[in-house]
């Protein structure tokens, strides 16, 4: 939605943004940006552009593990996984309360206080965990995963884990102080897969196990009250590819075809014995729209010495901006339709690398320079890059640079309270995730000194995305991290 001033204002607009010029068919640079963050060694794989929405898969098999050189961290006993009563089929927790689920609601309905802002914590500290990790690679690649696809993948695999493979699970989701996490979970993913909405937000999971494995009833009964995940059995041992296949097959019909492949080729085999599979597909309109008349091409410095043109999306409209003084940088929000969801854009000043804002983001930073009340309402001239991320992750190393180690260790992972049998070990723990922002919205299956902008410009503040940043799209009710990004290089 375009703002009063028509197509003359936008033109203006366009102008300013750091000094760009529509003089030339291509808008031109005429300064200099800052230098590029620093690379460090860790190289998650990511992929190829595409279009939008995150799934993954982990499969456990009985292949040996080479013994992992990274120490354990010290035990931390979860809390053994709750079995209350609820819905086995629709997600609809464990009992209602004037309408709600209760384990949703409870801090209202005078229940256990902040149950739901406890899990959205946890979740948001493993999201920002593995960001870090993953933003360790090379500056100019770019990232995007759905932490809310593998935390809830790795609840699952702690329902049916024990001993130090649970404690290191329950560690690295920060949820070893939590007693109702998979009712919590439970009351979460009910909460995301509402039909009520203008927006489509859709998980869904799924359990693949060997033909010829027994698995404890108590395992598949929890997977599919708290999860909603049905156990298929297949046949590994003898048709590894076909399973495969099958596997990949519904996962895209999940995604909408986003994603066709998220378990390479060779990734099961016939020491396989259980496939955990979540998909998460989404696809919004922002609450105000791009006008594409505006959307030209322009230079993104990707760092001090490359730049590359990019699809410039602009307009000028009111929205939520922040700005973070000890970084320093700019918060913008773009809300989706409903307003339920928002995209949470962090860019860091001209000056300022991107590999500092990462070093000094936490989960308790991010809530706190995106309040709403220190951000204010005010008509901002956006720009924002056309873009799709593809990237797909095998999780095993990053999740052992987080102290997840016994899981993926034959001998070691204890997977008791899933099969009678002590031979289970994690053997494919993959993530592919894919989104895409344009003018009408996105499309993805993935105390800090914050003052008020203010308005230096006669027509306002402006955001100008040319060079890296971080996102998020973000469940604003539930406060929880959907899908995080980093856009690095067109």
């Amino acid at each position: 939605m375009q703002s009063p001033g028509g197509r003359a204002r936008g033109q203006r607009a366009v102008s300013r943004c750091d000094s760009l010029s529509l003089s030339e068919p291509g808008l031109q640079r005429r300064k200099a940006r800052a230098s590029s963050p620093p690379v460090s060694p860790l190289s998650p794989r990511p992929g190829t552009a595409g279009s939008s929405r995150a799934g993954r898969g982990l499969g456990l098999g009985t292949r040996p593990r080479p013994e992992s050189p990274r120490p354990r961290p010290e035990s931390l006993r979860p809390a053994p996984p709750a079995r209350g009563a609820g819905k086995s089929r629709s997600g609809g927790g464990s009992g209602t309360c004037c309408g709600r689920i209760c384990a949703w609601a409870r801090r209202s309905c005078g229940g256990r206080a902040s149950v739901m802002d406890a899990l959205s914590e946890a979740n948001g500290t493993f999201a920002l965990r593995l960001l870090k990790i993953l933003c360790q690679d090379d500056p100019s690649h770019n990232v995007f995963y759905s932490p809310v696809s593998i935390s809830s993948a790795l609840a699952m695999v702690l329902l049916g884990a024990k001993g130090d493979t649970a404690a290191q699970l329950a560690q690295v989701l920060s949820l070893n102080t939590e007693k109702d996490i998979h009712q919590d979970f439970q009351a979460l993913l009910a909460e995301l897969n509402k039909p009520s909405t203008r927006y489509l937000l859709r998980t869904a999971n799924k359990l693949f196990g060997e033909k010829s494995r027994e698995f404890l009833s108590t395992f598949k009964e929890s997977c599919l009250r708290f999860y909603d995940a049905e156990l298929e059995q297949l046949s590994f041992a003898s048709a590894a590819e076909a399973s495969r296949k099958q596997i990949n097959a519904w996962v895209s019909k999940k995604t909408e075809g986003k994603i066709p492949e998220v378990l390479p080729w060779n990734s099961i085999d016939e020491q396989t014995r259980l496939v955990l599979v979540n998909a998460v597909y989404f696809k919004g309109r922002w609450d105000q729209q791009f006008d594409k008349k505006y959307t030209r091409e322009m230079p993104f410095r990707v760092n001090q010495k490359e730049q590359r043109p990019v699809q410039m999306m602009f307009q000028e409209a009111t929205f939520r901006l922040g700005r973070v003084e000890e970084v320093p940088a700019q918060v913008l929000e773009l809300p989706y339709e409903d307003r339920e969801l928002s995209m949470v854009v962090l860019l860091p000043d001209d000056h300022v690398a991107l590999s500092e804002v990462e070093r000094q983001l936490t989960f308790e930073k991010l809530l706190a320079w995106t309040k709403p009340e220190r951000m204010q309402s005010l008509d901002v001239e956006v720009f924002l890059p056309r873009f799709k991320l593809d990237a797909s992750y095998d999780l095993e190393l990053l999740l052992g640079h987080l102290g997840v180690v016994d899981a993926f260790q034959q001998g070691k992972a204890d997977f008791s309270a899933m099969a009678p049998e002590r031979d289970l070990s994690l053997s494919t723990f993959v993530h592919k995730s894919v989104v895409e922002v344009n003018e009408e919205g996105s499309e993805a299956a993935a105390a800090s000194a914050l003052v008020l902008m203010e308005c230096c410009m006669e027509s306002g503040p402006r955001f100008c995305a040319d060079h890296p940043f971080l996102f998020f799209i973000r469940h604003n009710k539930a406060k929880s991290i959907l899908f995080c990004g980093r856009f690095s290089s067109p």
